[in-house]
């Protein structure tokens, strides 16, 4: 289903697999086609043509931090590093 949908994240993921339990795959569908637009549509929007509210799912937050997140974060250090220090040159004058 999720061809039919947008799906951007684990929350998402629990939803459309929530309403697929509700209301079926064919319902989903219908409700897809209902509408408007060239694109795939929210599923939150598919879920207001359908009638329906979802429940609050919980999703699991990683306690790690992923070296990519990490390689990220040192480059904004860096940036706000170099951009710190003529500031800092400046107030000592």
């Amino acid at each position: 289903m999720e061809h039919l949908v947008r799906v951007y994240n684990e929350r998402d993921r629990q939803t459309l697999e929530w309403l697929r339990r509700q209301v079926g795959d064919a319902a989903i569908a219908a409700a897809v086609e209902q509408c408007a637009g060239s694109g795939k549509p929210y599923l939150s929007t598919v879920c207001r043509r359908l009638g329906v509210r979802t429940p609050e799912f919980s999703v699991a937050r990683r306690h790690t931090s992923s070296p990519i997140a990490e390689k990220s974060l040192a480059t904004i250090r860096g940036i706000l590093a170099a951009r710190a220090a003529p500031a800092k040159l400046v107030a000592s004058w």
